[in-house]
């Protein structure tokens, strides 16, 4: 057996409220304790001040950022990761683990957001990225990067997805997004979807989806408990498609094997279409193409990059085998 390691993940959804973190950071783990089967994992808030955390950080033999849109152009103010000048004199060689940009930014890199990344982020490794936006922005700053996808794609193999519906089932589940919405196209959406399935189920990712779906809704569809579980227990018992705004819910119904609809508010389902072949309906295209797009047949086809993934991983091949 080989030295047994202190593994430290960067947790994105410790003292988060949206539990689609919770849905990436599910997969982070599983990868990782893949990787690293007899090794001590050790868990570190990301976004809050670390404290507490920091001596378990420099003790780490690898750590682990986790997932989600943290990196920015201007880390003071777009992004949820409160990285400071300060870090920059004790963190070191981070790793990222399918992370994204936070959106769309025609700017080049804040110079206090280059000093602290350059010092911060893992230089001799590959970092995994969840789309080639993102890579094409640390690549820009000098970083080795992988365009992995987002880990939660990773199980989603040809196989896989030769095995999810090709049509419509009888009941959906439908998501709306706290801080995208937009009642017009959000009220469009439900009527397309009460059209077109017998009965709706409705899972609030944050908590103000559920009084806004509420107000939309009203007791035209199923509230689904708020927890990953409940998620999981429907998608496991029920004939359902999903259809929905929620990204990271949309990804778990087709880990669960049922065809999904993603409808695109933003550029990661946009760019995870572009790269993955993610099954994605723009938000300004669904009074035009989602009425046809549940109604006829389609095979879902996520494209996974495996030598990319293959690349990552062996990264951190050590002497103990572990599954392929």
């Amino acid at each position: 057996m080989t030295k047994m390691r202190k593994i430290v993940v960067l947790d994105t959804w410790v003292n988060d409220t949206n539990l689609g973190n919770k849905i990436i950071m599910d997969a982070v783990y599983a990868e990782l304790r893949r990787l690293f089967p007899h090794d001590f994992f050790y868990q570190v808030p990301l976004l809050e001040h670390i404290r507490a955390g920091r001596g378990l950080v420099r003790q780490g033999d690898y750590v682990f950022l986790g997932g989600t849109n943290v990196l920015s152009a201007d880390m003071n103010k777009s992004t949820g990761w409160p990285l400071g000048i300060t870090d920059a004199f004790w963190m070191r060689n981070v790793i990222l683990f399918g992370v994204g940009w936070w959106q769309y930014q025609s700017y080049a890199p804040r110079p206090s957001t280059r000093f602290v990344l350059k010092r911060i982020l893992n230089k001799e490794h590959s970092h995994s990225v969840r789309d080639a936006y993102t890579a094409a922005r640390l690549k820009a700053l000098g970083f080795k990067v992988l365009n992995t996808g987002c880990p939660t794609l990773w199980p989603l193999t040809k196989a896989h997805c030769e095995a999810i519906p090709r049509t419509n089932a009888q009941a959906a589940l439908l998501t709306f997004t706290e801080y995208r919405q937009n009642p017009k196209d959000d009220r469009l959406l439900f009527e397309i979807v009460k059209r077109n399935y017998a009965s709706i189920y409705f899972w609030p990712q944050m908590h103000g989806d559920y009084d806004y779906a509420k107000r939309l809704c009203d007791s035209q569809v199923i509230f689904v408990d708020p927890s990953v579980e409940a998620l999981d227990d429907l998608l496991h018992k029920e004939d359902v498609d999903y259809v929905g705004t929620r990204l990271h819910a949309g990804i778990r119904a087709l880990q669960h094997r049922r065809r999904t609809i993603i409808i695109a508010v933003d550029n990661r389902a946009t760019e995870m279409n572009r790269d993955f072949n993610l099954p994605t309906v723009p938000r300004e295209k669904s009074a035009t193409e989602l009425d046809s797009r549940i109604k006829s047949s389609w095979a879902t086809q996520v494209i996974l990059d495996q030598h990319a993934i293959a690349a990552w991983r062996q990264q951190f091949a050590t002497l103990v085998d572990h599954p392929a």
